[in-house]
């Protein structure tokens, strides 16, 4: 469960690529400064206080979040559009509806409608950080490779016994990169862990054997070495190691 990408699901999505508030365990840093005047380059700005997802006091942003967690993801993001739509009517905002996919960046022109009303701002705060949730995680560079996971997960039910581990392995080995070798969309020390945890997890027990014993070395060999040429180790590699 939790090394899978199966899961069409915004909840999940939102929860696994946005940044942990700080304290919590189970909410996210929502980034406010779309909303403001300030213009910033600055990815993780601190000077404007995040948002987050839970938001107990407000009707509409509970039901939001219910449907990010029950539908899937396309479902969810109409239905985010729909919310926004019905807040900017009420406010009298000059919202033009728009059919068809919902994309983050009409989402984003949706909420710059509220940027400069306060009180509107102010009504609809909680949808507001919701809103904003969906969008950053869905322009996340980790979204895209949230598809590779899911090929790649798919590919090892349909090849995997007890036979077929090695060849897996040696696959898997072909992807090891070194720091200074990665594209942005090329696996990181930590994708794999996740990818051996998911792999080791759908096989179960196996027998050793020669053929096995070699791809695993090969594997560990090119894990440490990558460990090992990371530039700045993430706080589990740095745990890891």
């Amino acid at each position: 469960g939790a090394v899978g990408h199966h899961g069409d699901n915004l909840a999940e999505k939102i929860l696994s690529v946005l940044p942990k508030l700080p304290g919590h365990k189970t909410d996210v840093m929502v980034n406010m400064v779309e909303l403001t005047a300030l213009q910033t380059p600055d990815e993780a700005c601190s000077i404007i206080a995040p948002g987050c997802l839970a938001q107990p006091n407000d009707p509409a942003a509970k039901a939001l979040w219910e449907s990010f967690m029950n539908l899937k993801q396309k479902e969810a993001v109409m239905e985010a559009r729909r919310h926004l739509v019905e807040a900017a009517s009420r406010e009298n905002l000059p919202i033009k509806m728009s059919m068809g996919r919902v994309t983050p960046e009409q989402l984003s022109s949706y909420i710059q409608l509220f940027k400069n009303n306060l009180k509107a701002l102010e009504n609809h705060c909680g949808l507001l950080q919701l809103v904003l949730a969906t969008v950053q995680t869905l322009k996340h560079p980790q979204i895209s490779k949230w598809d590779n996971f899911l090929a790649f997960e798919r590919l090892l039910l349909q090849s995997i016994g007890e036979s077929e581990m090695p060849n897996v392995l040696n696959q898997l080995l072909t992807m090891i990169k070194p720091y200074n070798e990665r594209m942005p969309d090329d696996y990181t020390c930590e994708d794999f862990l996740v990818l051996l945890v998911y792999m080791y997890s759908v096989v179960g027990e196996i027998k050793g054997g020669k053929e096995l014993d070699k791809a695993e070395e090969e594997v560990k060999k090119a894990l440490a070495k990558a460990i090992c040429d990371e530039a700045e180790p993430s706080p589990l590699l740095q745990k890891i190691t």
